[in-house]
């Protein structure tokens, strides 16, 4: 069974108790719940990962492009918080892995301040997806498996 990779951020972990009138009251291990629930549906097995270390979200980028490049995997759905704004060394990650990434946000970050409208991921990334709250992460799925053309 081929694999997809849900990567989270920074402060995701918090999800559930953080600005819940922004990212809502559930937490990252229903997140996860919910991926694995529709990569399962749709026929994958789902890895879910989060970090607050940019390195480590690097790392785990690397170890996907690898595992696509063998089949093993067809790509990652990730929400990198607010590296989104500031990680040029994501943005490079992902086109050096040659990995298809589907970038999600909970909210809809081009109604936030000013700060969140840019996106180093974005150019990189083969779908942006943005403001569908926390059950927006089952579209991503969705989204990764059409884009990949695994459907």
């Amino acid at each position: 069974m081929k694999k997809i990779l849900i990567l989270n951020g920074p402060n995701l972990n918090l999800l559930g108790t953080r600005e819940p009138a922004i990212y809502g009251h559930e937490t990252l291990a229903d997140v996860e719940q919910l991926c694995r629930n529709e990569g399962e549906r749709l026929g994958f097995e789902v890895d879910c990962r989060q970090s607050n270390y940019e390195g480590q979200l690097i790392d785990w980028i690397h170890e996907a492009g690898r595992q696509c490049a063998t089949g093993q995997m067809i790509g990652v759905v990730f929400n990198p918080g607010a590296l989104t704004h500031t990680s040029v060394a994501l943005h490079d990650a992902i086109r050096g892995a040659n990995v298809p990434v589907v970038e999600y946000h909970i909210s809809n970050v081009h109604t936030r301040e000013s700060f969140r409208h840019h996106s180093w991921i974005s150019p990189v990334a083969k779908a942006v997806m943005a403001g569908f709250g926390v059950r927006g992460y089952a579209l991503a799925v969705q989204a990764l498996v059409q884009v990949t053309g695994e459907a």
